[in-house]
């Protein structure tokens, strides 16, 4: 059964049993910080279990794509080697929440293997908890024999969400793939590589508490998960996962590019395993728009990434060649993942520009891991420092798992304990501080248990709201002074608390005693709003009424960067491809800042025709028609969700565009009865936005810049803002042309003119320079002189870079065909020196680097280089000419 096949017969399969099929969610959890990846089957509904998150169905079934890079089994060194683990799978399930439990989940389970796939029965077995005689005598009833229905503890047999939770036991299917069904045994369950377990049925029906006491859960639920690969290798009837229609594709693509064909194949097969692997989890990784980085997630994709690539080269792969496996799984995955094919071109430029990144640096990695080896042997030492290895991931881009790979190879080892240390001590050095007045208001406000907030902001700016609680300082207090620094709790309020890249409100709260001036409205408990100022005026009281006042100019300027952020975002994605999704935002009342995925410097003329678009859909004066509807019809309507953002079941969707004003959205089949106009944006957001396009009244671009690999920053202005920036613009230019003589229109003719000028007297001085440099070379290459029976010269220069001086170097080694030339210049205040000895006398013995690191100890630096080229630095500019008197001494000590 080819793969494809075997993943919509699942589904479909559960949907006959009224499951409701859920889409894949990301890879990136959402809002859920204890997670990296998403990496099991129950994540997306992790909250759904813990009775924090209602749905509208009771039965669910999907096919989730997950991740795991630690962990057992998942060590990256296991990834290639097993014939079943991997960095990116696929977790098949279905879940009931309080629906069905234990007889029903067994009952699907066997139908699915024994009937729906026709798995041999004789080579299936059976694994419960020690004690769970229930799922024992289910197992036999629904036919599996007694004798294959095996109890294990609490290692392999009881599921737990966390230390504490919902949790429960659970039943493994393991599948027997040896040749010869007479060898099976129970002893072999667990232990055998030849019994894979292809299944795990969840019954989650304890809640465990601190003190480790369980009690039963109001409504026992399932949560299973079946290994994809694992089963359609047993499908295909293949022993190793990377047999299947799922790998093999890839792994023929490598082997037509490396030249080396099936027998090469066969020969490193854990090599080509291994980035076959990889090329999955890159692509996956960077459709779920995370980029290669030095933290967290982008970490990952960049440690996987550059793993393989070097892998690669250990094929004699030394170009770029990832993005032709990426291509190959685009292929296998796109029609179950059409986001894949949508961002194919943006996923190969990525990957292709981390290589291109990653091959200039390998080099130079090499060679300092070269050194640090050197030294280890030297000391006697068989495990490198986790300092050292964190230089290496600092510097030279190489990830530990990387390191240990290579020292491996040697025969050594690294202190990945110490490289953790190094790195933290360093992350904890960069960010102290930064979060603490974030953090302590989350701590306060969340042992402070007060209803959520309700939030009137969307239709008004003034509203009439009750204290529930102040705090004094950062301590809840039950009333406050003029001159105290207060957080203030309403129980409804129309400022904006920030979220979703838009700051929060300020202005005023006006109570029966007192004026407090509001300048910043957070969240750190969700859906509670903290406002955070100062008394102005008067007395405050826990449970005083007064009036909320949001400062209503700057509000309407935010609205302005806000909608003209989903306009951006949309033009953007028009101009350069569905990639280009935000990575992050920023509006406020000034500006607006957009992130996004792009794999290179946008064009000014793509620029442009971004900002051109904008203005166009602001001159619409179209409707901007927010409309609250459920996540499956705003998910049918295509509107756009950000990765890692955590969505309800009821969501705020934002159109602009897309359809007449005042259409009315159908949600049973997301379609509308009004022509759509030449654009559309439609996203979930719970911002404020203006009601019009037209009151934006004007957008700007300012800036276009690089803030990570794969990821593009732009900055833009709105209304007055804009306005004022044109003026300014428009004052300058005419400043200068003022000063140039000629109206702004013949501005451009003037600069070009004038560049030409400067362009012709820099050629005429370069050729002045060039002379007398000719000149002051032929002098220094007439006083060569001799020591010990050998010529050198021994010279100071006027060079304005190290390049210049080593071009001189070279000039002058060249002339005297057999020597040594030492020539030292002050460059920014330091000294610099540059030795060259001739091929012949280096073969005698004479090194550069030694003598150029002699010499460096006399202006007070140091320096070195290979026998024929070397060069070093200083501090000490008055000591260069001291220096450059010792060259014949040294000469002398250096004779062979």
């Amino acid at each position: 059964m080819e793969s494809a096949k075997l993943r919509q017969s699942f589904l479909d399969f559960f949907a006959r049993y009224g499951h409701t099929v859920v889409p894949s969610a990301s890879l990136v959890p959402a809002n859920d910080p204890t997670l990296l990846f998403v990496n099991a089957g129950m994540v997306p509904f992790k909250d759904t279990f813990l009775g924090l998150e209602p749905r509208p169905y009771s039965r669910a079934t999907s096919c989730q794509r997950a991740m795991r890079i630690s962990g057992k089994h998942n060590d990256l060194e296991d990834v290639g080697p097993s014939p079943r683990h991997h960095t990116f799978f696929e977790m098949l399930g279905n879940f009931s929440f309080g629906d069905y439990f234990k007889r029903e989940a067994i009952q699907l389970a066997w139908e699915l293997l024994t009937q729906e796939l026709k798995l041999p029965v004789d080579r299936l077995w059976f694994s419960v908890y020690v004690d769970d005689d229930d799922a024992a005598r289910m197992w036999a009833e629904v036919g599996a024999d007694p004798a294959r229905v095996l109890r294990f503890g609490e290692t392999d047999n009881f599921w737990a969400m966390g230390d504490t939770g919902p949790c429960g036991p659970c039943s493994e299917i393991h599948y027997y793939q040896g040749d010869d069904l007479a060898n099976q045994t129970a002893s072999g369950v667990n232990i055998d590589d030849d019994y894979v377990e292809i299944w795990n049925l969840v019954f989650m029906q304890y809640n465990r508490d601190a003190g480790g006491l369980m009690s039963p859960l109001p409504r026992p639920s399932i949560d299973t998960g079946m290994g994809f690969e694992r089963v359609a290798a047993i499908m295909q009837g293949v022993k190793n996962n990377y047999e299947t229609d799922l790998f093999r594709p890839i792994i023929d693509r490598l082997i037509q590019i490396t030249g080396q064909g099936e027998g090469g194949y066969l020969a490193r097969r854990a090599i080509y395993h291994a980035i076959a692997d990889h090329s999955r989890a890159v692509t996956f990784l960077i459709a779920d728009g995370i980029r290669p980085g030095n933290e967290g997630r982008n970490y990952a994709l960049r440690r996987i990434l550059r793993r393989a690539a070097y892998l690669g080269q250990t094929l004699g792969l030394h170009e770029p060649f990832l993005a032709q496996t990426a291509a190959i799984v685009i292929h296998i995955m796109g029609d179950a993942y059409p986001e894949l094919r949508r961002k194919a071109e943006y996923i190969g430029a990525v990957i292709t520009a981390e290589e291109q990144r990653f091959g200039l640096t390998l080099a130079s990695g090499l060679r300092q891991l070269n050194v640090m080896v050197e030294r280890m042997q030297r000391e006697g030492r068989t495990i490198m420092d986790g300092e050292e290895a964190f230089l290496l991931h600092g510097t030279y881009g190489f990830p530990v798992d990387l390191t240990a790979k290579i020292l491996h190879e040697r025969g050594l080892g690294v202190d990945e304990a110490g490289y953790v240390a190094a790195r933290d001590t360093e992350r904890h050095r960069s960010r102290e501080g930064s979060l603490f007045e974030r953090n302590a208001a989350a701590t306060l406000w969340g042992d402070h248990p007060l209803p959520k907030t309700i939030f009137t902001g969307y239709a008004e700016l003034q509203t009439f709201g009750h204290l529930l609680a102040l705090a004094v300082d950062g301590a809840v207090d039950e009333e406050a002074r003029e001159g105290d620094r207060v957080q203030l709790v309403f129980d409804q309020t129309c400022f904006y608390g920030e979220s979703g890249g838009q700051v929060g409100d300020t202005g005023f709260f006006l109570g029966p005693d007192g004026l407090v001036r509001i300048e910043d409205v957070q969240k750190p408990v969700p859906g509670l709003f903290v406002h955070i100022g100062a008394v102005e005026r008067g007395t405050l009281r826990r449970g005083d009424a007064g009036e909320l006042r949001v400062d209503a100019r700057r509000r309407r300027d935010i609205m302005r960067n806000h909608t003209a952020t989903h306009l951006l975002h949309r033009a953007l994605r028009e101009v350069l491809g569905e990639h280009a999704e935000q990575a992050g935002s920023l509006v406020d009342a000034h500006r607006l800042r957009f992130d996004f995925g792009h794999p290179r410097a946008v064009e000014p003329a793509e620029l442009r025709e971004v900002e051109r678009r904008v203005n166009d859909w602001i001159r619409t004066d179209t409707e901007v028609a927010p409309a609250e509807m459920s996540r499956d019809a705003a998910m049918r309507l295509g509107a756009t969700a950000l990765f890692g953002e955590k969505y309800g079941d009821v969501v705020r969707v934002v159109t602009v565009g897309c359809a007449d004003a005042g259409d009315v959205l159908d949600e049973e089949t997301s379609t509308h009865t009004h022509p759509a106009p030449n654009f559309c944006s439609r996203e979930l957001c719970g911002g404020t936005h203006v009601v019009r396009t037209g009151e934006i009244g004007f957008f700007r671009i300012v800036s276009e810049s690089s803030v990570g690999s794969g990821l593009r920053r732009i900055e833009a202005l709105t209304g007055r803002a804009a306005e004022e920036y044109v003026e300014r613009e428009d004052a300058e230019l005419r400043e200068v042309a003022t000063r140039l003589g000629v109206s702004p229109d013949r501005l451009g003719d003037r600069v070009a003119q004038l560049l030409l000028q400067v362009k012709q007297q820099q050629a005429e001085l370069a050729q002045l320079k060039r002379g007398k440099g000719a000149d002051q070379l032929q002098q220094i290459l007439e006083s060569r002189q001799r020591a010990d029976g050998t010529e050198f010269v021994a010279a100071r220069l006027d060079a304005p870079t190290i390049d210049n001086l080593r071009e001189s170097g070279d000039w002058l080694r060249d002339k005297l065909k057999s020597g040594i030339v030492v020539l030292g210049a002050v460059i920014a205040e330091k000294p610099q020196l540059v030795a060259m000895i001739t091929p012949d006398l280096a073969a005698k013995g004479y090194h550069a680097g030694k003598l150029v690191k002699a010499l460096a100890a006399v202006v007070g630096g140091g320096g070195g280089g290979r026998p024929e080229v070397a060069q070093a630095g200083g501090r000490d500019a008055s000591k260069l000419d001291l220096a450059l008197q010792k060259v014949g001494e040294l000469i002398v000590e250096q004779h062979p």
